[in-house]
């Protein structure tokens, strides 16, 4: 895939956790053993909250936290990216989750709510990001296409959502061909919802009428175009040659020179034409 389809932009990691308030205690029951092929092992975990309304007040920091930060970014399965032009909106969410923490963690006894975020900077020539991010865009309108092809509206609408975070991080060009199979991709979906939920029409044709065209010319977009490589010419390495002559030739002709690890046969007349020498050989061996 050509990486220009990408627009500089952030990868984001973030973590945000509870520490304190919650402990866990587990037993076991029934020690790991062999059950016909296989094995098995049972146990319980008994989990005990020192102050549930504190528990409770830092899980909802730590939810609005999160909130903050991940409003900034778009979602997608190998983590948050953040286009450019949300820089300085990612840097206020960041400041203001910390604070939102640290605010918690000051009135609070027992539990206390972390923030850790790391940024990384992708480039818009970035191969390996080009990629993922092509390969899960691709995955969304494959499965915008299967939804539309078994006339189910929610398949379609949940895939076409997380395609719309995801079109932030594309190019100008590309993010156009995308957005016009989402809307293509929505409407297919309302029609099934109108045609075939409500007026009871057989799915089956409604689906053949619908247009995908849209949709199978952005999937294309995000084809992996394989790197050429090239391939290393291969030696083959033989030994140079010398043929004795005959008894009766010996007087009047000479050895065949080695051809630089070549074998001629035959009348050698054009010349060699890899290298443009001509071979050092003569015929005229008694027969």
């Amino acid at each position: 895939m050509k990486t220009s389809t990408l627009k500089p932009g952030l990868l984001v990691s973030l973590s945000t956790r509870i520490r304190g308030a919650v402990f866990y205690q587990r037993r076991e029951i029934e020690p790991e053993h062999a059950d016909g092929e296989g094995r098995t092992a049972k146990w319980e975990t008994e989990r005990h909250i020192q102050d549930a309304k504190e528990f409770d007040a830092a899980v909802v920091a730590r939810s609005r936290a999160r909130s903050l930060v991940v409003s900034a970014c778009c979602g997608s399965s190998f983590g948050l990216l953040c286009p450019t032009a949300n820089e300085s909106k990612l840097t206020d969410a960041i400041e203001e989750a910390r604070k939102i923490a640290d605010a918690f963690n000051d009135s609070a006894d027992n539990a206390r709510v972390e923030v850790y975020v790391l940024v990384g900077r992708i480039a818009h020539d970035e191969i390996e990001a080009a990629r993922a991010i092509g390969a899960e865009m691709r995955d969304l309108l494959e499965t915008m296409q299967a939804g539309i092809k078994a006339a189910d509206p929610e398949v379609i609408r949940e895939a076409a959502n997380k395609a719309r975070d995801l079109e932030a991080m594309l190019s100008v060009e590309v993010a156009g061909k995308v957005s016009d199979a989402i809307k293509q991709a929505r409407t297919a979906a309302r029609e099934i919802v109108k045609r075939v939920e409500k007026a009871g029409e057989v799915a089956a044709g409604v689906v053949s009428s619908l247009a995908v065209d849209k949709l199978a010319a952005a999937r294309f977009a995000f084809l992996d175009l394989e790197e050429e490589k090239a391939v290393a010419p291969v030696e083959v390495a033989a030994r140079g040659v010398e043929l004795e002559p005959g008894p009766a030739a010996q007087a009047g002709s000479r050895r065949l020179r080695p051809l630089g690890g070549r074998v001629c046969l035959g009348p050698q007349r054009g010349g060699n034409l890899l290298s443009g020498h001509r071979p050092w050989i003569r015929h005229d061996l008694a027969s």
